[in-house]
């Protein structure tokens, strides 16, 4: 028998019907970063009974302003494992599956494989952000996407939208143009933020896992903007839109 009384609060809120709906629930997390790091931590904490987590990144030192596994101990180590055992001490009764790779074009589709009741999109470099929604998208798998969280200062302005209704976000424009040059013009929710982007804060870096180049970033931003992914997964899985 699972122990849920960890989880009393959470009954509390939404009652023990749809914390059963977590409970039952199979979530998808892509990218372990300052983004992905915290949506997963949110998700787990929420009850979610079986998680997929994937990543083949290492930790660096440059990620410790904003991401959760980073620590000045933790320098070199991989980060999905590094989630996968903080996962695991939230929830020891937790199924977790953890995959070490970088998502890779030619492996999209095997990542894709099994049933996940929904999907958290925290990748951050064009290629393989693309590969992976025109993937689940043509599996009609539940997916929510983060947009550009570099060069933004303003929690507040986050916002849940269509990636039609996306503005002001480099990031969010290239996918969305890449999208509509694959046929798909909406149907993907994302998380992005309206706000001016710091232009000066950019930066080019050596093309490497298919990442040419970078924006500056606060501590805060990437978790809000995993927190708004998490809270959008939470609330469709419960039917709570």
């Amino acid at each position: 028998m699972k122990d849920t009384k960890w989880l009393s609060r959470t009954e509390l809120l939404i009652g023990k019907e749809k914390l059963d709906k977590l409970i039952n629930s199979h979530v998808l997390v892509v990218g372990m970063g300052g983004v992905g790091s915290f949506a997963a931590e949110f998700i787990c904490r929420s009850g979610v009974g079986e998680m997929t987590i994937i990543d083949g990144d290492v930790v660096d030192p440059t990620n410790r302003n904003r991401q959760l596994p980073a620590l000045a101990t933790t320098h070199g180590m991989s980060k999905a494992e590094l989630m996968g055992d903080r996962l695991m001490q939230i929830n020891p009764e937790l199924k977790l599956h953890v995959i070490k790779e970088f998502v890779r074009p030619e492996r999209v589709d095997a990542m894709l494989e099994g049933h996940f009741d929904y999907v958290v999109d925290a990748i951050d470099s064009i290629t393989p952000k693309l590969t992976f929604i025109r993937a689940a998208y043509a599996k009609g798998l539940r997916i929510v996407s983060s947009m550009g969280a570099g060069a933004k200062l303003d929690p507040t302005k986050l916002q849940v939208v269509d990636i039609s209704k996306t503005y002001n976000c480099p990031f969010a424009q290239q996918i969305r143009k890449q999208l509509k040059d694959s046929g798909i013009r909406k149907g993907i929710k994302v998380a992005f933020s309206p706000e001016e982007p710091i232009k000066e804060s950019l930066m080019l870096t050596d093309g490497s896992n298919f990442k040419k180049s970078a924006y500056g970033t606060i501590s805060y931003l990437p978790a809000t903007f995993g927190a708004v992914l998490s809270s959008v997964v939470i609330r469709d899985l419960i039917g709570e839109e």
